[in-house]
């Protein structure tokens, strides 16, 4: 039973395909975030938050937050490439069971492999192979 016609069902598609995708390249724009952030909160970050912020000609405006905080995520970043190359590098161990091949004598077929060519067909096939319908 379906709830959505054809064309809703490609704009579904269309939309869990673009979502997905947007999911997969948004970890490569995370500096990017930190910046963006930073960016839109700069002002109340240099006035609160700045280690400089009670010098008369703070010159900083809060940018080592911003660096503190582009190192945190590196060093995040870094962390999770290393989980991921330790899983990675998890040794997989399969059981395989030996066969023991016996030695068999072979067996004499005293059955003809080529038909003999000077005796008459006995029935010919008028008809060619098609392969079923709901194949093709």
């Amino acid at each position: 039973m379906y709830f959505c016609n054809r064309k809703q069902r490609n704009n579904l598609k269309k939309y869990i395909i673009i979502f997905l995708s947007c999911m997969l390249l948004l970890p490569s724009f995370g500096s990017f975030f930190v910046y963006t952030s930073f960016k839109l909160n700069q002002e109340e970050i240099s006035k609160t938050i700045c280690v400089q912020r009670k010098m008369v000609f703070n010159s900083c405006n809060g940018r080592c937050e911003l660096q503190k905080s582009l190192k945190k995520y590196a060093d995040n970043e870094k962390r999770m490439q290393n989980n991921l190359k330790e899983k990675a590098e998890v040794v997989y161990i399969q059981n395989t069971t030996t066969t023991n091949f016996k030695l068999v004598t072979l067996i004499e077929s005293k059955a003809k492999i080529f038909a003999s060519f000077d005796k008459k067909p006995i029935s010919v096939s008028k008809a060619t192979f098609r392969p079923p319908s709901n194949f093709i």
